[in-house]
Order: structure tokens, then C-alpha cells, then sequence
């Protein structure tokens, strides 16, 4: 505190950003783009015909279908979900679990036929929601790196607040003909102040939707670690009953549903959870998709799994878990409709670059001087370093994506885990571009791997157009508006390509001159 507190606050807001700022991108990367995972999903999965609407009685259809399945291969499970089909998914997703550490079981149905379904194998935008909040880890390893992250995050953000006096003004300042740290700083400035409030509240929810997870204790002391029984009594599930541990077969789903729909008129039943099947303390629950709304709560119904009888149903909430609710809410925007959902992917978009602009400024401000560089000064081992990870990540991470966008073109559609091969190319071309860029002087790397994005992002709608026999911006309105993105991004690349190259000339210009 010796420079004072202003001071202090620059420093910590500093390093508390580089030593998580790259972590920090790629969460914002994904997690921007996981609001709009349904449509990135059903991009990917081509082959997957919409279909009109599911009925009650077609869902009902599907359920017993669902049941038969488990029936006939989940026999001992200790519970199993099925997930019921809808306009968007047109197919019967059953999951189940057998005995704790054993691979769960899982399936994807025909809903008329019960068949394997026909769907190309891929994780769709599910796995950029999954990386958003455990970063293809194991997920409690995930979770909590993302949490240590979001926690210096937010320390880097009230810091950045008290650090800038005039963090008003510096929202309609940008100087992009000043020098180099001085545009920068603004960049990171303009990006930060203009979407502020969004930055807090994403930073804060994210933390409070894993809250239990990261400080378990008041919890698992107060309810002896029964955490079941703490989310009944606050009004979040039905009380899960003990299995009786004595046979009894399970009643039909189908009519369930039909019960479920006609107590809940106008609600979207989402999907099936089935405790302790096949025995005779077994409960199906019914779960419907969260009302539009702030509150992230999902209403539900229980039946007696071999009665058929209904035993409860999610009622209101209490207070504390409202409150609780409402921030997972805000942070994962269901509840936003088209309008509001462009407005915080723009936020994403801008909370993007403000690490991006950060972590560049964070070098820029330490490199040496011209006269310093002309005297033979070099970076040292540290600065060189963090330049490579900036590159390796800012270019790398989005040249990434667009592989993997590509691979979901041109793998074979019979190829034996597809879904982990474009996962492998997405990791493999961000590993071999920030390799690739390592070895360049660098502003040649940034001009090179931002050049590789523009490139990449143009190929997706021609390489789609070519493997899909379809003109470009044809069929539905998502595939126009994905190929427009896709081109959008490309531009973007392509023009900050141009202006590095640009700014290379001109350096070269003057360092002949002098």
C-alpha cells in the first residue's frame, strides 16, 4: 500500500487478470456462444428433420416406449430418465444408472418404433455449455478451476472499478491513432464500462449457481449431509422415497403422462425421472420445462412408480430458494426472449474482448520502445511468454471452434465416436495454431493466426453447402442465418488481419527512415 490505495488496486486488478485471463476468454467464449446452443446443436445434426408437434398422446406413445426400453435393458438400475421427445429433438433420449461406479447407460430412440435413432453423433452446443463450466475436465476438477477463475474475475473487475476515476468518460473514449498502449487501454476500457453491469452479474450468478459445491459446509452440517432433504424442504424437489428393496413391476408411463399433461395445461413436458425402478417404493416424475420467468424452477409431479397414484408436486418455492433460483436464471438466460437474447450475446461478445484487450494490454504496456528494440532489447523469457499464450488462445481457441464446426461436416456420419473426433479437432487445430504462431515474431503471429480464423470461418458454410448438396444460404432460417454468422466472423478475422499487417508495413516504414 506504500503507492497508495488507487495504486494498489492497478496492480491487483492487473495480475489478477493475466493469471486467469486466458482460462477467463475461453469461458466467455463459450459460454456466449451457449446461448444459443439449440440452434448450434441442430445445425449440427443436419440429418435430424424437424418435426411438426408432439401431442399427448404421441408423448404418451413415446413414454411406453421409453418404459419398454428400460424394461428390457436397464433391469437393477437405481434410477433412469427419459427424456421425451419435442419439435426441435425429435427423438427419445433414456438414460440410466446402475450401481455407483459403473458406466451409466444410454440411448436415443425412434419414439414411434423404439429403434436406435438415426442422428448424427455429435455433442451439438452441448459442448460448449459443458466447457463453459468445467472446461472438457473431470467435472468436479472443472468446476472448481472455473470457480477460482470467476472468484479473480470478480476481484479484478471491483478493482478495475475503484482503479478508474473516470470510468464514465472512458466509455466515450477510444484513440486509435495514439499509440499503441494508449488504444488498447481504451479497447479494454470501452469493452469493459459498456456492458459493466452485465460483466458483474454473469461473474456473481456463475459463482452462486455452484455455491453448494464451493462452500458445502452450513449445509451438510445442518442437514448431516442429507442434501435430498434439504432441497424438498425448500420447495426445489419431492421428497425422494427409500427403495423398499422388494420387487414390483413398473406401472405404464404413457398413462402418467397423460395425467401430468391434463393437470398442467399449456406446460411442455420435458422429460421422465424414474427412482428405484422396478421396485416397489418406485417413483416417476414428471418434469416440465421452466416457465418463462426469472425463476429457473422446473414444476414437477410424482407418481407412485407401481400404483400409478399421485404423491406430491413441486410447490412454491421458499424465499432463500427463490432467491437462488433467480440468479441461475440470470446467469443462463432462458428466460430471455430474441430480442434480449441478441443484447447478451452482444454483452458476451464485449466481456470477450475485454479479457482479450486486457491480457494484449497487459504486454503491450511492457514491451520495449522502439529506441529500447532499435539498441537490441529484447522481451525477457516471461514476456515472450505471455505473449505466445495470448495468441495461442485469442487466435487459437476461435480457430478452434471453426474445426469444429468443419468436422461435423467432413467426418464420416458411420464413423465409431464421431462425436470425440471433433472434439479432437477442436483441440488439435487451437494446439497446432498456437504452435504454429509461437514461432513467429509477433505481430506476424497475431496477423497469421487471425488469418487462419477468417479462413477457417469462410470454408464452414462452403464445406457445409458442398457436403449437404445445397446452395449456400438455402433450406431453414437457421442454417441462413448460421452460414451469415459464420461469414461475419470470417470478416472480422480477416479485417483485423489486414489492419496487423498494415501496422507491420508502417513500423517497417519507419524503422528505414530512421
Amino acid at each position: 500500500m506504500k503507492q497508495g490505495f488507487r495504486q494498489s488496486m492497478a496492480w491487483l486488478h492487473g495480475w489478477a487478470g493475466l493469471v486467469v485471463g486466458w482460462i477467463l476468454f475461453a469461458v466467455f467464449v463459450t459460454g456466449t456462444a451457449s446461448y444459443y446452443r439449440e440452434p448450434i446443436s441442430r445445425w449440427m445434426r443436419p440429418d435430424q428433420a424437424p418435426h411438426a408437434v408432439f401431442d399427448a398422446a404421441a408423448l404418451a406413445r413415446a413414454a411406453d416406449v421409453g418404459g419398454a426400453y428400460l424394461a428390457a435393458h436397464a433391469a437393477g438400475a437405481r434410477n433412469a430418465f427419459i427424456g421425451l421427445p419435442s419439435a426441435d429433438r425429435p427423438v427419445l433420449d433414456v438414460f440410466w444408472r446402475m450401481r455407483p461406479g459403473e458406466t451409466p447407460g444410454r440411448a436415443s430412440l425412434d419414439p414411434e418404433t423404439g429403434a436406435p435413432a438415426k442422428l448424427r453423433d455429435t455433442k451439438g452446443g452441448d459442448f460448449f455449455y459443458r466447457f463453459h463450466f468445467e472446461l472438457h475436465m473431470a467435472p468436479i476438477w472443472g468446476r472448481w478451476v472455473v470457480g477460482v477463475c470467476a472468484f479473480a474475475m470478480l476481484v479484478a473487475l471491483i478493482s478495475g472499478i475503484v482503479t478508474h476515476r473516470r470510468i464514465f468518460a472512458d466509455l466515450f473514449t477510444f484513440r486509435r491513432d495514439k499509440a499503441a498502449q494508449r488504444s488498447w487501454l481504451d479497447a479494454h476500457n470501452v469493452t469493459g464500462v459498456l456492458a459493466l453491469p452485465f460483466h458483474l452479474m454473469i461473474t456473481y450468478t456463475g459463482l452462486v449457481t455452484l455455491a453448494l459445491m464451493y462452500m458445502p459446509w452450513g449445509l451438510d452440517v445442518a442437514y448431516k449431509g442429507d442434501r435430498q432433504t434439504f432441497f424438498a424442504e425448500t420447495g426445489q424437489i419431492i421428497a425422494p422415497r427409500p427403495p423398499a428393496k422388494r420387487p414390483e413391476p413398473l406401472t405404464p408411463l404413457g398413462p402418467l403422462v397423460a395425467r401430468a399433461l391434463e393437470a398442467m395445461p399449456g406446460e411442455t413436458l420435458e422429460r421422465l425421472t424414474i427412482l428405484n425402478p422396478g421396485d416397489a417404493n418406485a417413483t416417476v416424475t414428471a418434469v416440465f420445462e421452466e416457465p418463462h420467468g426469472l425463476t429457473h424452477q422446473h414444476p414437477q409431479i410424482a407418481f407412485d412408480g407401481v400404483s400409478g397414484a399421485e404423491i406430491g408436486r413441486v410447490g412454491a418455492l421458499q424465499p432463500a430458494a427463490r432467491t437462488y433460483t433467480v440468479f441461475v436464471g440470470l446467469h443462463e438466460g432462458h428466460f430471455a426472449g430474441p430480442v434480449l437474447r441478441v443484447l447478451f450475446f452482444l454483452c458476451g461478445l464485449l466481456g470477450t474482448g475485454m479479457v482479450a484487450t486486457g491480457l494484449v494490454l497487459w504486454t503491450v504496456s511492457r514491451l520495449p520502445n522502439d529506441k529500447a528494440t532499435r539498441a537490441g532489447e529484447r522481451p525477457g523469457f516471461g514476456l515472450r511468454l505471455v505473449e505466445i499464450l495470448n495468441v495461442g488462445t485469442i487466435a487459437g481457441m476461435p480457430a478452434g471452434i471453426a474445426a469444429y464446426f468443419l468436422a461435423n461436416r467432413l467426418l464420416p456420419a458411420g464413423l465409431e465416436g464421431r462425436a470425440d473426433w471433433e472434439i479432437r479437432a477442436f483441440f488439435g487445430v487451437w494446439v497446432l495454431t498456437a504452435l504454429a504462431c509461437a514461432f513467429r515474431a509477433r505481430r506476424r503471429a497475431w496477423a497469421s493466426g487471425f488469418g487462419l480464423c477468417a479462413a477457417l470461418y469462410l470454408a464452414v458454410p462452403i464445406v457445409s453447402a458442398v457436403m449437404l448438396w445445397q446452395p449456400p444460404f438455402s433450406g431453414s432460417p437457421l442454417f441462413v442465418w448460421f452460414d451469415v454468422a459464420m461469414l461475419a466472423l470470417a470478416a472480422v478475422f480477416a479485417l483485423a488481419a489486414r489492419k496487423i499487417d498494415g501496422a507491420v508495413a508502417a513500423r517497417r516504414g519507419r524503422h528505414a527512415m530512421a
